[in-house]
C-alpha cells in the first residue's frame, strides 16, 4: 500500500456542511475517500484533455429500420478496431436497438469515434463514458 500523508484543508462552514451532505448521500464513510475520488477524477480529466489513454463505453440507440445504418455502424467499427475492445447489440423493441461499444485508447480517438457514431442519421441518442486506465490516478 502507498504511504499515506495527512494534510489540512480550510473550508467555510457552509461549504463543508454541503460537502458532508453530498458525500453522505453518495455513501462515502469519510471525507478522505471522497477527496481522493475528487482528485482522481481531476487527474482522469487531465488525461482526457491531454490525449492520454482511457477506457470507456459508447452507448447509442438507433432505428434499425433506417436504410444502410447498420452497415455504416459496422464499417465505422471495423475502421476503428484498434480501439474497440468489444461490442454488444441489444434489441430494445421492433424499431430500436442499443449498441454498447467498449473502447480503450487515446482519448482523442475515442471521442472521435463517439462523435462519428453519434452523428449518423438514424442514431437517436448516444453517450460516451470514459475513465482513466489507472496509470496515473492512484
Amino acid at each position: 500500500m502507498a504511504e499515506l500523508i495527512r494534510f489540512g484543508v480550510s473550508l467555510e462552514k457552509t461549504l463543508l456542511e454541503k460537502f458532508d451532505r453530498l458525500i453522505r448521500n453518495r455513501g462515502y464513510t469519510n471525507r478522505s475517500e471522497a477527496i481522493r475520488d475528487l482528485i482522481r477524477g481531476e487527474l482522469v480529466k487531465k488525461e482526457w484533455e491531454e490525449g492520454g489513454e482511457v477506457a470507456g463505453a459508447i452507448t447509442f440507440i438507433y432505428d434499425h429500420h433506417k436504410r444502410d445504418l447498420l452497415n455504416r455502424v459496422i464499417d465505422i467499427q471495423h475502421d476503428n478496431h484498434q480501439i474497440i475492445v468489444s461490442t454488444q447489440h441489444v434489441h430494445l423493441d421492433h424499431h430500436n436497438c442499443l449498441e454498447i461499444v467498449a473502447v480503450k485508447g487515446k482519448s482523442i480517438e475515442v471521442r472521435r469515434l463517439a462523435d462519428t457514431l453519434k452523428a449518423l442519421r438514424g442514431v437517436r441518442n448516444a453517450t460516451l463514458s470514459m475513465t482513466g486506465v489507472g496509470k496515473e490516478t492512484g
